[in-house]
């Protein structure tokens, strides 16, 4: 993990980023959630940006399943407010998703769909965490 001291001479990292497309969340409580996910979803701290004075994280970069997710505090000011999530899931592809179930399960995340065999025939679940974000998981079926 890289974390900055002095965000005035410190010199901003450039992390790989991994995926494609990768989500930029906006939460209440960015550190709170990078930790969440540590727990629940096995995710590394790649680089964090020092709080403000107010308590408030601008950027938080995670590793998550082999994908980058990036997230931060809001930031009203500068044009970025809360908002409740609104229609979209983070989707994990896994190999063992009774584990990735259970694990986010004891971490905090509230079960919404638990784990069953889908009409496309892989295993699926859906849970909530803390922070009003929706993930689903996916076993694909064995051939």
């Amino acid at each position: 993990m890289t974390e900055t001291t002095d965000p005035k001479t410190a010199p901003y990292p450039n992390p790989k980023v991994l995926g494609g497309v990768v989500p930029y969340l906006t939460v209440d409580g960015a550190r709170k959630a990078a930790e969440f996910y540590r727990k629940a979803f096995g995710a590394e701290l790649v680089y964090a940006y020092p709080d403000d004075d107010k308590g408030r994280t601008m950027h938080v970069h995670l590793y998550v399943n082999g994908s980058s997710i990036m997230l931060s505090d809001a930031f009203p000011e500068y044009g970025h407010p809360l908002t409740a999530p609104q229609s979209f899931a983070l989707n994990v592809i896994v190999d063992d998703i009774d584990a990735w179930w259970e694990r986010a399960v004891e971490a905090g995340a509230e079960p919404l769909m638990p784990v069953e065999k889908m009409f496309w025939g892989d295993r699926f679940g859906q849970v909530r965490d803390p922070f009003g974000v929706i993930w689903s998981m996916n076993e694909p079926a064995k051939s």
